[in-house]
């Protein structure tokens, strides 16, 4: 099951508050996030931050705080959704982000990695064409997170001939998105 935020009154207008509709007029993106509890509290972070500047945040759990929880059973669902095109980009994040790129990448269609800079953030999907950022929530701050997350969802597929080249070399079955 899979959560909606923020909610969205009966005409459509966002639940949120007033300052909220008067900064953001528009719905900017449609985002999947994902994590087990090794980001759970960061993923909450950043579900309050991106919520307020009107995104739709599609919640792949964990709802709750399992220390016996798995990543691939959140971050899988994620990686299909955004590869079937239901949400524009994923965020996925475990304890040190590896373990949710991996199985990311796992699905056709879904181009994770794992993402430490600015310039990876916004590079992974002007040349890569990525399309989930993958973070560490015991080694990433809140704010180097968002930072990281703006940067990733601010960015554009350049559609450079030599990128998307390289994208069908390395991938040619997963490539379907780029055309």
């Amino acid at each position: 099951m899979t959560f909606i935020w923020p909610p969205l009154h009966p005409w459509g207008e966002f639940v949120a508050p007033f300052y909220t509709l008067i900064l953001f007029k528009r719905i900017k993106m449609k985002i999947g996030i994902a994590s087990d509890h090794g980001g759970f509290e960061l993923k909450r972070m950043l579900i309050s931050r991106l919520s307020v500047m009107n995104h739709i945040l599609v919640d792949f759990g964990n709802y709750q705080y399992d220390s016996g929880d798995d990543y691939p059973d959140y971050v899988i669902p994620l990686a299909r959704s955004v590869a079937n095109g239901e949400v524009e980009r994923g965020i996925a994040v475990c304890g040190s982000g590896v373990g949710a790129s991996i199985a990311a990448n796992k699905i056709e269609g879904a181009r994770a990695a794992l993402i430490t800079d600015h310039f990876a953030a916004h590079q992974g999907v002007e040349d890569d064409a990525m399309n989930i950022i993958c973070l560490g929530g015991r080694i990433t701050g809140v704010e180097t997170a968002m930072e990281l997350v703006l940067a990733f969802l601010n960015a554009k597929f350049s559609r450079g001939d030599r990128h998307i080249r390289r994208i069908r070399k390395a991938d040619p079955a997963g490539t379907k998105l780029l055309d």
